[in-house]
């Protein structure tokens, strides 16, 4: 028989039991690659670029998606991915294309480096290729713009090569399964190594989105759904009950200030237009003339950086300022703005444009941001 504790003696404390990333609970560990495909394949999602269960994926489609889904939602690249699709539907058309023509169809989506890179795999996937996309990662490795995690990603999801990509939904779920307590970017090769556990001997691609769809839609960065997952007996950070603290993470490091000055010149119903030079920040998309962005700007040596234009002698600033923030740095622009008479050229480097066709412009979002605070 259990002893009972006697009268006035202090109560005994819980015990909670130790877990930790060595000590998994719940089913076996060589139980969890099926346990999640059959999760996938009641719940999986439905998405622009996936097709249907058994259908072979889509090469070129897998790509595209994968180019675009880095850094960006799910939900804003669907619009973008059916527009590039109907534009142009395969590698070979896309590699046609001009990149001025790319640029504009990719503008608002942002990080405007990945639409020069999807511009020049597809011109080297049609010349050096003949139009299809090699089928291991070492091949892809080798286009422009595919590293490690999209490379791994076509292999999978196109190729069904054994091999497991590890996006950030994917850094979260095995994160949080096994509790690893390094810090991101050191824990990547950790993460990478125990995600490959998860990879089925057969259905990689399947595998891997399987991983993709519990990060997105069950293990949320905030709250996640934990009594619907998979894992949930055998996740250590659910045991923990600390399970929304990981993945670790260094303290993100934010850059200093930049200010500059942009200058909306219009000529009747037309624009003062210039292209930014090809490589860099926002390379080779089309802008308002603008000065330098540094972090200690003077008002005075901005303004000075306006363009020449014959007949302009005066420029209204604007009240407030347009905010943008980059990767590495936010970033206010103080907009002036003036009205060149008809006839005036354009300077060096620059063009008119008319209003009514900006929007078939490649303007990047913090460019509409200006142009729009300028016209209101």
């Amino acid at each position: 028989m259990r002893a009972m504790s006697l009268a006035g003696a202090a109560p005994r404390r819980k015990q909670s039991p130790v877990i930790t990333a060595s000590e998994p609970t719940g089913p076996d560990r060589g139980e969890r690659p099926a346990a999640l495909l059959a999760w996938y394949d009641r719940h999986r999602r439905i998405l622009p670029w996936r097709p249907p269960a058994g259908v072979p994926a889509d090469p070129y489609a897998v790509w595209l998606s994968e180019i675009m889904l880095q850094q960006t939602t799910v939900r804003a690249v669907g619009p973008y991915f059916e527009k590039f699709m109907a534009r142009w539907p395969s590698v070979k058309a896309l590699g046609a294309a001009s990149l001025d023509d790319v640029l504009r169809m990719w503008a608002g989506l942002g990080y405007y480096s990945r639409a020069r890179n999807l511009h020049a795999c597809a011109v080297a996937v049609t010349r050096n290729h003949g139009g299809a996309f090699p089928d291991t990662e070492q091949g892809l490795r080798a286009l422009p713009g595919v590293g490690p995690y999209t490379a791994a990603a076509i292999a999978a999801i196109a190729f069904g090569r054994q091999t497991m990509p590890v996006d950030g939904n994917i850094e979260r779920v095995v994160s949080r399964l096994h509790a690893v307590e390094e810090e991101l970017p050191k824990a990547k090769p950790r993460i990478q190594e125990l995600a490959a556990t998860l990879l089925g001997p057969e259905r990689a691609g399947d595998s891997a989105q399987a991983l993709m769809d519990l990060g997105a839609t069950i293990c949320t960065p905030k709250k996640p759904a934990c009594a619907l997952c998979p894992f949930n007996d055998g996740c250590v950070a659910r045991l923990r009950g600390d399970a929304e603290t990981f993945p670790r993470k260094a303290p993100k490091k934010t850059g200093a200030l930049r200010r500059g000055a942009a200058f909306v010149v219009t000529r009747g119903d037309q624009l003062l237009l210039r292209s930014r030079a090809a490589k860099g920040l926002l390379g080779g998309m089309t802008e308002v003339p603008n000065s330098d962005w540094l972090a200690d700007q003077d008002d005075a040596v901005a303004r000075a950086q306006a363009p020449a234009l014959k007949g302009v002698t005066r420029w209204q600033r604007k009240a407030g300022v347009v905010t943008h923030v980059f990767t590495h740095f936010p970033l206010e622009l103080v907009v002036y703005t003036t009205q060149a008479p008809a006839g005036t050229r354009a300077p060096a480097g620059m063009r008119w444009a008319e209003v009514a066709t900006l929007a078939d412009e490649a303007l990047p979002n913090l460019m509409r941001k200006v142009i729009a605070h300028a016209l209101d």
